[in-house]
């Protein structure tokens, strides 16, 4: 089967997890709703198209890989204040400002938020959809992701990548093939990440993640999905 092959490229980027309060955590590794959201842009989707996001996000499959080892230092936390009064507006993507109508809230103080990136970001990803043969299909979203129709963004609106996003394409009959395919030449032992769903031969751990998000209704992270961690080694090129 043929796979896509994104490789994500940042100085900074986020792969966002569950967020509690003021603090905005990353995972390891990206989630399923925002690949669905990364390509969903490059296509020049809107939020409101919810159910065409939804119905992607249920066609995705997607391994991915740190193309080398994550530093001890390799994050950084983001210190972010702002004072905010009942009648303050804030800027948004859809060209209107958005505001708290009626002046319901006032904060006394600064308005104080962390959040976390990864820095100095390097990774790969594999994926495939299923079914693959209804529209949008993968080659429209290689198109999109070589001239997208807006900027692209690695999770957050600030995590510009550095470098194209698309790769090229990987013949495997699995996701682990697919992701040894692509690991830089003669590596061994990189970190990755694929769903049960594929096989668990070769993991070194599973876990439950919360990475789709409801996009018809309530616009939230919710349910789990089985997924597997364990270390790849190259069987080609790799890029």
């Amino acid at each position: 089967m043929r796979w896509m092959h994104l490789r994500l490229r940042a100085p900074l980027a986020a792969f966002g997890g569950e967020a509690i309060d003021a603090r905005g955590v990353i995972r390891d590794f990206p989630a399923r709703s925002m690949l669905t959201g990364l390509l969903g842009n490059a296509l020049g989707w809107t939020r409101a198209m919810r159910a065409e996001h939804q119905a992607l996000q249920g066609r995705i499959v997607f391994g991915a890989l740190w193309e080398r080892e994550m530093a001890v230092d390799g994050r950084m936390t983001d210190y972010q204040t702002a004072s905010i009064h009942k009648d303050d507006q804030a800027w948004t993507t859809r060209g209107a400002p958005a505001g708290r109508a009626g002046g319901a809230a006032t904060y006394a103080g600064s308005h104080q938020r962390w959040r976390d990136y990864h820095a100095d970001l390097c990774l790969s990803v594999v994926l495939r959809l299923d079914p693959d043969d209804v529209p949008p299909t993968l080659d429209e979203f290689a198109d999109a992701l070589m001239r997208p129709a807006r900027p692209l963004f690695i999770g957050r609106k600030s995590c510009l990548p550095s470098a194209p996003i698309f790769e090229g394409w990987i013949v495997a009959p699995n996701v682990r093939a697919a992701l040894n395919g692509v690991a830089p030449a003669n590596a061994t032992g990189l970190r990755a990440f694929w769903p049960a769903s594929e096989g668990t031969e070769g993991a070194v751990r599973t876990m439950d993640v919360t990475d789709e998000r409801n996009w018809t209704t309530t616009g939230l992270h919710g349910g789990a999905r089985r997924v597997c961690e364990g270390r790849i080694a190259a069987t080609g090129n790799g890029g």
